[in-house]
């Protein structure tokens, strides 16, 4: 009974994965066909190669581009990565060429340049976002990116970037039309913060490690006048060899400064470590209670393992 209930749950999660993929799949295609293409525009990576074949070739054979370029990647994840990857990448490659041939004669939207660059890059980085928030991946550069990264210790970013600026120049010159590779830059670059927007959402988090001296007098003021749940962890002075603990928080931006002021009023020798997290995960066992100003309510700890 339980095995066959986790089943069911799973087999939910896939079809809500590929749903979510498929959303994302037909906005970019629907921003290549209504915007980029009319306006010769490309994207980076995988998309944009295709599309450059499919300018030089035809039009009609971009979605097969998409797809014969994107196999070496599959097999390198398939490779090196995990194979549980792969299938999630091979369903959304299939939908996204699937949408770029079914809207191949969907009629295009009369924009200016730079309607087309802002309209058209925040719609296909939104598509590419929701299929890789839901776990796919429509461009193999990023396959190769990860592997380079391992082996030669450059930054999967940097790898990407110099990708990207290969594609961007080739096209420029093979055309011999600087103007729409730099659009074709800009584009790129809209897509990626829409992507990134998709993919982090809009709601800026941020975690904070505090060390103090009266880590219990602390938690009881963020406690009670923030409304923030926190987590204790056991750590030891380097210099001094002491065991003392450390306060893990997770806070809105917008409680960011309130929670310094608090830190620093309490124990100005106080340090504290502030990172932006792009993505919080938690169970309905383990709530988290980022605002609960003015509820008289106990706040359970994040607790970490």
């Amino acid at each position: 009974m339980v095995a066959a209930t986790r089943s069911r749950k799973k087999l939910k999660s896939h079809l809500a994965s590929y749903f979510g993929m498929a959303i994302g799949a037909f906005l970019a295609a629907l921003s290549i066909r209504v915007f980029l293409i009319p306006n010769e525009l490309i994207d980076g990576g995988v998309v944009g190669l295709s599309l450059m074949m499919a300018r030089l070739f035809g039009g009609d054979y971009l979605s097969w581009f998409l797809l014969v370029f994107n196999l070496p990647f599959v097999y390198l994840a398939w490779r090196y990565i995990r194979r549980s990857f792969v299938l999630s990448m091979l369903v959304a490659i299939l939908l996204f060429a699937l949408f770029l041939s079914l809207l191949e004669s969907f009629p295009v939207f009369a924009a200016d340049m730079l309607e087309a660059i802002v309209i058209g890059g925040a719609m296909l980085g939104g598509g590419a976002g929701m299929i890789i928030r839901y776990g796919g991946c429509t461009d193999g550069t990023e396959i190769l990116a990860i592997l380079i990264n391992r082996k030669q210790g450059f930054t999967v970013g940097q790898v990407i970037l110099f990708i990207n600026i290969f594609i961007f120049t080739a096209y420029g010159w093979i055309f011999q039309d600087w103007h729409s590779a730099l659009r074709s830059l800009m584009t790129y670059l809209v897509a990626f913060k829409a992507m990134d927007l998709v993919i982090a959402g809009l709601e800026e988090l941020k975690s904070v490690l505090i060390m103090s001296s009266h880590p219990e007098d602390l938690s009881k003021m963020i406690t009670h006048q923030l409304g923030l749940g926190l987590t204790f962890i056991k750590g030891k002075g380097g210099y001094s060899g002491e065991d003392r603990d450390i306060l893990f928080v997770i806070v809105e931006r917008l409680d960011l400064a309130e929670l310094k002021e608090i830190v620093l009023r309490e124990d100005p020798s106080a340090f504290m470590a502030i990172e932006t997290l792009h993505e919080v995960a938690y169970g309905s066992s383990a709530r988290m209670a980022l605002r609960y100003k003015g509820k008289k309510k106990k706040i359970p700890n994040l607790d970490i393992t």
